[in-house]
């Protein structure tokens, strides 16, 4: 069998020729010529093919006048340089190319241009140069979108991402948005996990959540005030990178763990009923890749995060309030507009001027100090997100809107008004009518204020079994439930015949493994001599 490869067929001739195979023999057994042999007797490996002549084409003879076009660009204008365009109709009226096509000085003008700016000290090379981290001093942030199917809806979402540069351990959060409010909660949570702040620099993209005006090509920036408040509380120093895609690259780590993160945890889309059980997730798979190796690092990111977590600063005392407080005015439907989203207050604050905290993941309503009202943080814009029990004083003033209100198609969809309440709302109303069984209905919905939901549904159902259709049947029906539900308290001690509390008798069982009891019973003499001692004057009764 003849040698796969000109390598093979050297080896071969020179382990023949070594057991005396002469010249002439080499070349019949091989096929090859003399020359051939001699070569690979000199050298076991082959000489380097020899590379061919480009090949001469009709654009040859123009291509000193391209360079030359080429290089008066690079000292005019900037937007008074040739296009290929402009370079193709020149040759073809100052110098007669009638030879030559616009797809051949497009193929030359494209590689020659770039060459031409080297060489004379202009271009840019794009290269990557090596850095080494401090432990403890170096971190990256950056937000990256994900989809996620939440509540069975496909909504998108961000990831924010917090990495160290030196270990490469990297926190993670998923937000309804990616303002001012998340850009905060996720820097708190990060933090809270490493348990420290780095001691140098964070690189951040010039995000609006931190920058108000980038200043010009230099690194100066106007920052955002709460952001600046919120450096300086936690003594965070922020180093922007440049715009575009120079600046990605200038935060790279972080730029390929949230590809690594969605690709890895986020594949296929997950499915939740609220971003709290994403989270929940996302935490724990932050602790499973502390085991991972990045490239071919001898340890893994969690020894390294070992090593680096002690020269973290540590974390101020004192907690940032992440929220944005707004002042709305609460309209005549019992609403407040925050971010163009409408949600629902007790209707005894219509017209009234209420406190909003707004939260990456909810909003708090508050009336003075009290807390009035809390939401999950609705994601698409003009939406509405209203809750039954806020309008429960104006229902039972106008039972008959009941049927048709906003807040209790919500709170069907959401399964807080189940089955349940529609049946025993339905024999209500054929008991009593439109009118008394929605009043009702609404007195049974106020009991949801006092009495846990679990019980109040089981108050409804044995309400229902037995025909009780009144709001005072269901209280006394749930009242048992919570009775029965209600974890014993200790056994009560038992009471002596004088009515003190006493010792419990051991059970039966416990008593037969136990040695018998020689101890003397006890005598009542000592109370007989007391006796003995009254005076004789003091009549014996």
């Amino acid at each position: 069998m003849l040698p796969k490869s000109k390598v093979d067929l050297y080896a071969a001739i020179r382990r023949d020729a070594g057991t005396g195979m002469s010249v002439r023999a080499l070349k019949r057994k091989y096929g090859v010529g003399y020359e051939t042999v001699q070569r690979a007797l000199a050298s076991s490996l082959p000489e380097p093919r020899k590379k061919m002549r480009p090949r001469e084409t009709r654009l040859d003879s123009y291509k000193a006048v391209i360079d030359a076009i080429l290089t008066a660009d690079l000292t005019a204008p900037r937007k008074q340089r040739h296009t290929v365009k402009r370079i193709y109709d020149r040759l073809l009226d100052e110098h007669d190319a009638v030879g030559i096509s616009y797809q051949m000085v497009r193929g030359y003008v494209a590689d020659r241009r770039q060459e031409i700016r080297l060489q004379a000290g202009k271009g840019v090379v794009d290269a990557f140069v090596p850095q080494t981290h401090k432990p403890g001093a170096e971190a990256e942030v950056d937000f990256g979108d994900v989809t996620v199917k939440l509540a069975g809806e496909l909504v998108t979402c961000y990831l924010f991402a917090f990495r160290l540069s030196y270990s490469g351990k990297a926190v993670h959060r998923i937000f309804a948005s990616a303002g001012q409010e998340a850009f905060f909660e996720g820097h708190v949570h990060a933090l809270n996990v490493l348990g420290g702040v780095p001691a140098g620099k964070v690189r951040y993209d010039n995000l609006r959540a931190a920058v108000a005006q980038v200043l010009g090509l230099s690194r100066r920036r106007v920052e955002a005030e709460r952001w600046t408040a919120f450096r300086s509380h936690y003594g965070l120093e922020a180093f922007y990178c440049q715009p575009g895609i120079r600046g990605a690259h200038e935060k790279g780590g972080v730029e390929g763990q949230i590809g690594w993160f969605r690709r890895n945890h986020l594949v296929p889309v997950p499915e939740v009923d609220t971003l709290a059980e994403l989270n929940a997730m996302i935490d724990r798979w932050d602790q499973q890749d502390d085991s991972r190796r990045i490239r071919s690092r001898p340890r893994t990111i969690g020894e390294y995060f070992a090593a680096e977590q002690p020269l973290l600063a540590p974390l101020p005392e004192e907690p940032f309030e992440t929220g944005r407080l707004s002042t709305p005015r609460v309209d005549r439907y019992s609403q407040i507009c925050v971010r163009m989203n409408r949600y629902s207050v007790p209707v005894r604050l219509i017209g009234r001027t209420v406190r909003v905290m707004l939260h990456a993941s909810e909003l708090v309503v508050y009336d003075g100090r009290e807390e009035v009202a809390r939401h999950e943080r609705l994601i698409a814009r003009g939406a509405t997100r209203l809750e039954l029990d806020h309008y429960l004083e104006a229902l039972i003033r106008k039972p008959g809107a009941l049927p048709g209100a906003t807040a209790l198609d919500q709170a069907r969809a959401a399964g807080r008004f189940t089955p349940i309440h529609d049946a025993w709302w339905q024999a209500a109303v054929k008991a009593h009518g439109d009118r008394e069984g929605n009043r009702a209905l609404i007195e049974v919905l106020l009991l949801s204020r006092h009495l846990p939901h679990e019980h109040l549904i089981t108050g409804l159902a044995s309400a229902l079994k037995t025909g009780a259709l009144t709001a005072d049947a269901v209280a006394l029906e749930a009242r048992k439930a919570a009775d029965a539900d209600a974890e014993p308290e200790d056994s009560p001690q038992p009471l002596t015949p004088g009515g003190q509390p006493g010792v419990a008798p051991l059970p039966a069982a416990v008593r037969a493994h136990l040695p018998p009891d020689r101890r003397p019973l006890p005598s009542v003499a000592h109370y007989d001599q007391l006796l003995r001692l009254r005076r004789p004057d003091r009549p014996t009764p």
